[in-house]
């Protein structure tokens, strides 16, 4: 394997390196979408109460050591092999980060806020929707940021639940792709995981409050 070698697959397989990437980032999102949507209203809504954190710390340290591999493996008899299978596995991976940043953003939100808001007659909704959440939002963003880019890197494992949608079609198999040929899906893996890691910390950027940003910059 050489550079030049990893060079000429990308010039003889761009549409299929390009076709198989974007597999991979389909799946990818659509099991970030899904865990977002599971963690997302368990973190605020136990944040807000500041209880059950062991749902948010505990329970994604658990989900966090579960490998991936193994929930292919565990789910085969469940839901077979294919989509369904991986996306599983991807959504058991991506819960934590989200689960454990939205828990900590709401909860840690300025208590005199919170209390003055209360003395202003606001529900627990409306203090939730109109002071913790805009508050936590910049760290919540931060947790869909590693979720990102742990789902992104991992996706490639579709083609071990028997999916041949993304690059791992290329990365598990260099007895027909050649060392050179990992190394390229690979380096598109890596391509795509920066990229995302890129635009979602820019929202995570814009959605600081300037004072925060202004503290930062001069601490």
């Amino acid at each position: 394997m050489t550079f030049t070698g990893i060079l000429q697959f990308f010039e003889n397989n761009p549409g299929f390196l390009a076709g198989h990437a974007a597999g991979q980032l389909l799946l990818a999102l659509v099991a970030v979408a899904i865990a977002m949507v599971i963690s997302l209203p368990i973190g605020l809504v136990t944040g807000h109460m500041r209880r059950w954190s062991f749902i948010a710390i505990n329970g994604g340290s658990l989900a966090r050591a579960l490998p991936t591999l193994a929930i292919i493996a565990i789910g085969i008899p469940l839901w077979g092999i294919g989509f369904l299978n991986i996306t599983v596995g991807l959504v058991v991976l991506g819960i934590p980060p989200i689960l454990t940043n939205t828990y900590v953003a709401v909860a840690t939100t300025d208590e005199r806020a919170v209390e003055a808001a209360r003395g202003m007659g606001m529900r627990p909704t409306q203090i939730l929707t109109r002071v913790e959440l805009p508050a936590a939002l910049p760290l919540i963003v931060a947790g869909i940021r590693t979720s990102s880019v742990f789902v992104i890197a991992t996706a490639y494992m579709a083609s071990f639940a028997g999916s041949n949608s993304t690059l791992g079609i290329i990365i598990t198999n260099d007895g027909n792709y050649g060392m050179s040929g990992v190394m390229a899906a690979t380096v598109v893996v890596v391509v795509m995981a920066f990229i995302v890691e890129g635009l979602l910390l820019a929202c995570q950027r814009m959605l600081t409050p300037r004072g925060i940003r202004l503290l930062r910059e001069t601490s």
